[in-house]
Parts: C-alpha cells; structure tokens; sequence
C-alpha cells in the first residue's frame, strides 16, 4: 500500500487515496477485478477466496474511504455495500438484539420510518427525536445505540456530535452518525467520538449520479467483525465496477466539494435576500438556526439548501422553470438537483418544500437560473 499519511492536504490526499505501491507497466488504480471465485488450491489461506467475502476492488476503495474518514489512523475499518441503506441496515441489525432500544431522529432520511418498522417487528424498541437542540439527549437512558444524521436530511438540522457521544458513552450506549451529506471532507465523525461513520457513497462521495453504494467506518474490531459478518451473510455486496467507478471519483472529491459548497452558499444567499420569506436552510449560512454548532464540527457545510415556497404549484413552477438544474431525487451530483420532497410522502415538510442540491456550474450562472426560476414561477 502506497503511504500517504504524510499529505496534509485534503485534495492530495483524495487524489492519492487508497492507491497500490506502484508497479511498473501497470496503471495507477487498476481496473476492477470481476471475478466469482479465485484460484485457491490446498489450505483456505489469504484474503481473497470468493467473490461474497472479499474482493481486490473493494479493498482498495476501502482503503481509500477509511483514509478520508480517519486520516493517519491505522486501527479504522471500512466495508463498502451494495448501497446506502444496505450500509445502514448493517450497523443496526447487526448491533441490535430483541430486547435493545435505539435511539433515532425523527427528522432524517425518508426511508428511516421503515427501517423502525422492521426493527419493531424483531423486538427493537426505537425511540426518536429531532435533531435540532440535541433533542436526542433526553431519551438516551437505556439505549443501546444511538443513531445520529447530521446535518438531517432534508431539514438541515445540525446536533454536537462530541456532546451526543459523550452521553450516549456514559450510558453505555454505542453510537453511528450517518455523514452522508457532509462526507468526509465535511466533518469527521469518528474524530468526534462516534463509534461508525456510515454514509450512502451514491450521493457527493461518487458525485456522478451513476454509483449505487454504502459504506461503514469504525474503529471497535468487534463491532466491525459483526458488521462485516452481516454482509456476507446478507450478500449486501457493490459490484466490482461500482467499487472501481467509485474509487475513480474519489480523486476529484476536493475539487467537487469546494465548488458545490460555494454553490451552495451563493444560492442560500440569493434565496435568504429574495423579497419573499423562503425559510431558508444551510449550515454555511451566518444566520441559520444550525451554524454555530455546525462550525464548530464542520469544515465544510455540504452542497444541499432547503427552502419553501408557498404551495405545491409555485414550487412545481419553480422547478419547470429552471434550466440549469434537473427535476430528480438524490444530492451531490456535479450537476445541480432540485425536487419538491413532499411528493415521496414520507418528509414532514411543506407542499412547497424544496430540496436543491448545488452542483458544479459556474456560481453566477447557477444564481442566475434560480433567481430567474424564481421571478417566473411567481405570476
């Protein structure tokens, strides 16, 4: 394995992240490794023997997040999955028994109400919370584990971290922040005292819109063996091309993130100074409800704004009118996205409530657009 422990840089260390000892005649990152089975005569040893365990593209994309996620910190694992959701999945069930209580915000990501449903159904009690004002605290007791999404998807809420896993430690309690908006180069929440950093690497991580993937960082060898554990025996696996596509993009995550965090900003701004009251949400900006607790744990306040727009048909109108930005679900494509999340039905939000997530065009085109979205949608 290459050392790259010495970069400081953020950008150089993406770029080098999880790159092989170079070999002469063979390309940087090698291409991915398809294969089922390998050649494995006499004892089972080494690390590759079917294609469900373990797989030489996996490995070095692992290498790679885990380089990102815990710079210089060799006791970190990562495991890469099928998605997203499967990377969640596998922290809770394979962490939680029945009997045990976790601890989960009331805020987060649509698809959490029915992760709460099956884990009823095996005996899980779930509690939750908002994540604003670290809501969390007060319904710890007991827990044994509480699950933290930061800044919340798609309100845009921010908690402390350090705070939050501190009391859940003293409690006993084993704690996962899912840092899929803010990404490594945003916060780092194993830094902060949290036992996993899961994350959907389909969304800014890739930055394309053309991977699905999930991954899991975290330093207990136990904890990490029974995750590692459900995966095989679930098969929640990424494909060796996925993996390799994902590892590619990875080089330019600084570039993307620096980009798409000053769009971001650039078009809270627009919207917070636009004569109507759009209840505008982002971390980055001074006045949000979020920023002092985000600064103090952020480097980088992600490429996703919130705002609402009076009903359901100003902010269909509003989205017909833009030109720079696709009409689609998802958040942290180079190309800009913007969606009115009440239509999936599982958000507590407005009619009205948009999800826009900033991408890679030039900042003043981008202010443009939805500064001219803006003026046509609202006669």
């Amino acid at each position: 394995m290459r050392e790259t422990t010495g970069a400081t840089g953020e950008g150089t260390r993406a770029v080098r992240a999880g790159l092989p000892e170079p070999v002469k005649n063979e390309p940087t990152l090698p291409g991915p490794v398809f294969a089922a089975h390998f050649h494995l005569p006499g004892d089972v040893e080494g690390p590759y023997t079917y294609g469900r365990d373990e797989n030489p593209t996996w490995t070095l994309l692992e290498r790679a997040v885990g380089e990102l996620e815990a710079p210089g910190q060799d006791d970190v694992q990562t495991l890469v999955f099928a998605s997203g959701m499967a990377a969640i999945s596998s922290v809770l069930f394979s962490q939680l028994r029945a009997g045990d209580t976790v601890v989960m915000p009331d805020d987060g990501y649509q698809a959490l109400p029915l992760v709460h449903e099956q884990l009823r159904a095996y005996g899980i009690q779930v509690r939750t919370a908002p994540t604003g004002g670290d809501a969390q605290l007060a319904v710890l007791e007991g827990a044994r584990l509480l699950w933290i999404e930061t800044p919340s998807n798609p309100g845009l809420d921010v908690c402390d971290i350090r705070r939050l896993a501190d009391a859940a430690h003293a409690r006993g309690a084993l704690v996962a922040v899912d840092n899929t908006l803010a990404t490594p180069l945003g916060q780092r929440p194993l830094e902060l005292g949290a036992d996993f950093s899961v994350a959907s690497g389909t969304k800014q991580l890739t930055g394309h819109g053309d991977v699905l993937l999930g991954y899991v960082s975290g330093r207990d060898a136990k904890a990490m063996t029974a995750v590692r554990r459900w995966r095989k025996l679930v098969g929640a696996i990424p494909g060796p091309m996925e993996a390799w596509l994902a590892h590619r993009s990875i080089a330019t995550l600084q570039l993307r993130v620096e980009r798409q965090s000053a769009n971001a900003l650039a078009v809270a701004e627009a919207l917070r100074d636009w004569p109507e009251e759009l209840g505008v949400r982002y971390p980055g900006l001074p006045g949000d409800p979020s920023h002092k607790t985000a600064s103090q744990q952020m480097r980088r306040f992600g490429c996703v704004v919130s705002f609402t727009l009076p009903t359901r048909a100003r902010a269909e109108r509003f989205l017909d009118a833009l030109r720079l930005v696709d009409d689609a679900t998802s958040f942290g494509g180079v190309r800009s996205t913007a969606e009115r999340r009440g239509r999936w039905g599982g958000d507590a939000v407005p009619d009205g409530f948009v999800r826009f997530s900033a991408g890679a065009e030039d900042t003043e085109d981008l202010v443009a657009d939805v500064r001219r979205a803006l003026r046509e949608s609202a006669g």
